[in-house]
């Protein structure tokens, strides 16, 4: 005797597929993989932090004798948030980005000139237009995010 079952009360979630071209190839790496790994993700922070070193609105929180450990923190994050390697995770724990970021003020004045430095080393990156306009998204989302005083 078979076993009768109702309906799957979950349909299929809905998938995209993006392709390489109209017909072509699915895309199937992560946008991690897609712009050229660790290379590239190490040259967006060196840039990001080369700014960040000369500004004194926000160079001061930042560890001034371990700028080598900030960029290495920065890139392992990027570079697992958007499907690389997980060694941020696995060596620090969960991002917690605010509780990281509450010591510091963190006020709009910061947050723009975060993000003027993060756009000068995107443009200097010159990722492909579907991926820079990923990451500038984010990359807006967390720094407001991240804003926690308004003085």
């Amino acid at each position: 005797m078979t076993e009768q079952r109702g309906p799957d009360p979950s349909p299929p979630a809905a998938r995209l597929t993006l392709r390489s071209e109209q017909n072509g190839a699915a895309v199937t790496d992560t946008l991690w993989a897609q712009v050229g790994g660790t290379e590239t993700f190490e040259r967006i922070v060196r840039a990001f932090y080369r700014g960040v070193r000369e500004d004194p609105e926000l160079n001061f929180m930042y560890p001034q004798d371990d700028w080598e450990g900030a960029i290495w923190r920065l890139r392992a994050f990027l570079e697992q948030y958007w499907g690389g390697p997980t060694t941020y995770s696995e060596e620090r724990g969960h991002p917690r980005l605010r509780m990281r970021h509450a010591p510091f003020p963190v006020t709009p004045a910061a947050r723009d000139r975060w993000l003027h430095h993060m756009h000068a080393a995107l443009d200097e990156a010159e990722l492909p237009p579907m991926h820079d306009a990923a990451f500038r998204d984010y990359v807006e989302r967390a720094a407001l995010a991240m804003v926690n005083r308004f003085e």
